[in-house]
This record gives C-alpha cells, sequence and structure tokens, in this order.
C-alpha cells in the first residue's frame, strides 16, 4: 500500500470513533428533546386552553374559533415562505410592503383602469414575485446581509407605495376578492383560512420533498459545506425570496379582501408577526432547521393569543408585549435545549 493510501486509511479509522460518539449521543435524547420544536408551542396552545376554558368559555364557541383560523391565515402563508427563507440563514423585513404594494397595484388596475378581478390579481401576484426576486438579487450580487437589505427595501416598496396610493383608501372591491378575504365556505370555514392551509401543505411538500428545502436546510446548517457540494448558494437564495415575495402577495390580496379596502400603511407589522410564528413553531432563527407543522402551530398559538387578549379586554399595545415575550422565550428555551443535545441545527420536517 502507498504511503497516501495508508495515511488516508489511518486517517479515516481516527476519525470513526467521533462519528461513533455522535451517534450514540443522538440516540440517547429522550423522545421529548426530538420533537421539542413541536410540543414546546402545543404545550402553550394547551395551557392558553386552559386558562381561557377557565376565564372565557366563549373563546370555544365555533364562531369565535373560525375567527381565530381567519385572523391566522394571512400568516399561514406568509409562514410557509419564511419558514424555508430562515432555514436558508435569511430572513425578509420586507414582506408587509411587498404585500401592500401587490395589492395596491391590483387596486389601482380595477378602480381606474376597469380590470377585472383576475387578471388584476394575476398582475399582483407577477408584482409580488418580481419583488421577491429583487431582494434576492439586492442581496447576492451586491453583498447586503439579508436583514439590512430586506430593510431598505421595504422602505423603497413602502415608498412606492405611497406615491402610488396618494393618500386615499382605496375601498369596495368586485367578487372574488372579498369572498377570499373574508368569505365562508358553506358559511363555516373562512376561505382565507383553506387558502392559508392549502400553502402551509404546499409548503410542506417543497420542503420535505424538493431541492428546494433540502438545500435550504444544508445552507443554514453549513454554509460552507453546502458550496463544496456543488449547491449554487446565490440561485437558491433568489429562489427562496421570490417565493416569499410571492406569498407576500397572495396576502396582500388576502388582505384587501378581509378589509374590502386597502391603503399604503397597511401591512406594517407582517414581518414581525410571520417571523414570532415562524421561529415559536420551532424554526431556528439562525437557520438549518425548521417545519411547517410547527409554524401552523406557531401561527395559530400567535392568533389564539391576540384573540384571547381581546376577549380579555386588554389594549392592543399588550398584544405587541406578548409576541415580543413569546419570542424571546422560545428563542431561549430552543437554545437551552441545543446546548443540552449538543448538535446543531437540522430540517425535521
Amino acid at each position: 500500500m502507498s504511503e497516501g493510501g495508508q495515511a488516508m486509511t489511518e486517517m479515516t479509522a481516527g476519525a470513526a470513533p467521533p462519528r461513533d460518539r455522535n451517534a450514540g449521543r443522538m440516540r440517547q435524547l429522550s423522545w421529548w428533546e426530538r420533537y421539542i420544536n413541536i410540543i414546546g408551542p402545543l404545550v402553550m396552545i394547551i395551557a392558553l386552553s386552559v386558562g381561557m376554558a377557565v376565564s372565557q368559555p366563549r373563546f370555544f364557541a365555533f364562531d369565535n374559533l373560525m375567527i381565530i383560523l381567519q385572523d391566522a391565515a394571512i400568516y399561514m402563508v406568509l409562514g410557509m415562505a419564511m419558514t424555508i427563507v430562515i432555514t436558508g440563514k435569511g430572513i425578509d423585513l420586507s414582506i408587509g410592503a411587498v404585500a401592500v404594494l401587490a395589492a395596491l397595484v391590483m387596486a389601482i388596475l380595477i378602480k381606474d383602469h376597469g380590470w377585472g378581478p383576475y387578471p388584476a390579481m394575476g398582475v399582483a401576484l407577477v408584482i409580488g414575485l418580481a419583488c421577491g426576486t429583487l431582494n434576492g438579487l439586492v442581496i447576492t450580487q451586491f453583498r447586503v446581509p439579508d436583514l439590512l437589505a430586506t430593510l431598505a427595501m421595504d422602505q423603497i416598496y413602502r415608498g412606492i407605495g405611497l406615491v402610488l396610493a396618494a393618500g386615499l383608501v382605496l375601498a369596495r372591491f368586485p367578487e372574488p376578492i372579498p369572498f377570499l378575504g373574508r368569505g365562508r365556505i358553506a358559511d363555516l370555514i373562512p376561505t382565507a383560512a383553506i387558502v392559508g392551509l392549502i400553502a402551509l401543505a404546499a409548503g410542506f411538500v417543497l420542503y420535505r420533498y424538493t431541492w428546494l428545502g433540502r438545500y435550504a436546510i444544508a445552507i443554514g446548517g453549513n454554509r460552507e459545506a453546502a458550496q463544496l457540494t456543488g449547491i449554487n448558494i446565490d440561485r437558491q437564495k433568489v429562489y427562496h425570496y421570490a417565493l416569499m415575495g410571492f406569498c407576500a402577495a397572495i396576502a396582500g390580496i388576502l388582505l384587501t379582501g378581509r378589509l374590502n379596502a386597502i391603503q399604503a400603511t397597511a401591512g406594517m407589522g407582517f414581518a414581525l408577526h410571520t417571523i414570532a410564528a415562524v421561529v415559536v413553531g420551532g424554526t431556528a432563527l439562525f437557520g438549518g432547521r425548521g417545519t411547517m407543522f410547527g409554524t401552523l402551530v406557531g401561527v395559530l398559538l400567535l392568533a389564539m393569543v391576540t384573540n384571547a387578549l381581546v376577549m380579555l379586554r386588554f389594549q392592543f399595545f399588550w398584544q405587541l408585549v406578548a409576541s415580543g415575550v413569546i419570542i424571546i422565550a422560545s428563542i431561549g428555551f430552543y437554545a437551552w435545549v441545543q446546548r443540552r443535545q449538543g448538535t446543531g441545527g437540522r430540517g425535521d420536517d
């Protein structure tokens, strides 16, 4: 055997024990540590449900549960794409402005130019896709950090929206826009909730069974290793943000239908609320691990918290406080669990 072959054999033999020790450590994890990203928010939902059952039995009325679903619908759509973006070690703070810009273009085409709702909605989706793609190109071509790039683009899109709207509120849109936002199928299930659940189901397939999800996990878990395996990281980042922009446009359409109106200052809290839901659901804020089911649980948890605070007659500002506390508690808890496990992030959905 040559010296190079013998050295390689020795290196391989020497490297084996660490892999075995790591595998042994993973096998020793308790069941709750393996599924903590799902169990955590579920426990919070159960605790909230028990508390509301005691203090406000009306919380579980069918109509109120449907209101919770309707409130959560927009964030289901946004959360689907944000899960992939954050898993790939990105973040998008521009989604509120993109949603409103797409909705304003749709509204102007309908109100001022006599377009039908379907082609106008199609243009809105293209606008969202274009904005998301532009975000990705700014990040990858100019090497601007994701957070700063999307924060700057948020200002640009918001400014364009203010110019287009000229301070006006555009209202009263033809069907099916109101039906998508606030209609109910068979007078029971909110249409928007169906759209949100379909988006999450599509996201689950993309995340678990396609290269889009696998590459996002690889990039978020170890960028250098992903690059060495031949993954075009810049291209994948553009795909992630394009999907985010497309979903933001859908959210803008749902928001317009829900209110049957749109203005340039709408959607201000979309980014924070969506990121909160995704992180609370178990997606690692610094990439490498995500779960669509966890995102659904996180969205529902925050919608339930908001609804509970309204029923308990807390001011709107306390809803913001509650969201911030939940985010901090979730990140701290998941960081503690990861330290116990002694392992990095990974995709588990």
